[in-house]
């Protein structure tokens, strides 16, 4: 079956960067729009980031100038590149693949991000 496996995450200095990737397997990858959602602990899962098939990109206000989404189709891989972290920025970070027309929406397990002096 389809996976999509999180790496990156780890704890960070607020000012500091990470970069986080989600890695799919047994997935057309270059016809999907990937995502980057998060939870933080007690909150709803919202959307960080999303990148389109065809590149193009877009971002939650609480991001924009932050963070960058990017994917390298011929590794099947996405990116989500952040930098001048917050400590609001702590939460678990989820990677999305989504396709409408096929009707098919694929997570993967998550990665914890923690911003702390």
């Amino acid at each position: 079956q389809v996976q999509l496996v999180e790496s990156g995450g780890g704890l960070v200095q607020p000012g500091g960067s990470l970069r986080l990737s989600c890695a799919g397997s047994r997935i057309f990858f270059s016809i999907y729009t990937m995502a980057w959602y998060r939870q933080a602990p007690g909150k709803q899962r919202e959307l960080a980031a999303t990148i389109t098939s065809g590149g193009n990109t877009n971002y939650a206000d609480s991001v924009k100038g932050r963070f960058a989404i990017s994917r390298d189709n011929a590794k099947n891989t996405v990116y989500l590149q952040m930098n001048a972290l917050k400590p609001e920025d702590t939460a678990v970070y989820y990677c999305n693949a989504d396709n409408a027309r096929l009707g098919a929406s694929y997570w993967g397990q998550g990665t914890q991000v923690t911003v702390s002096s």
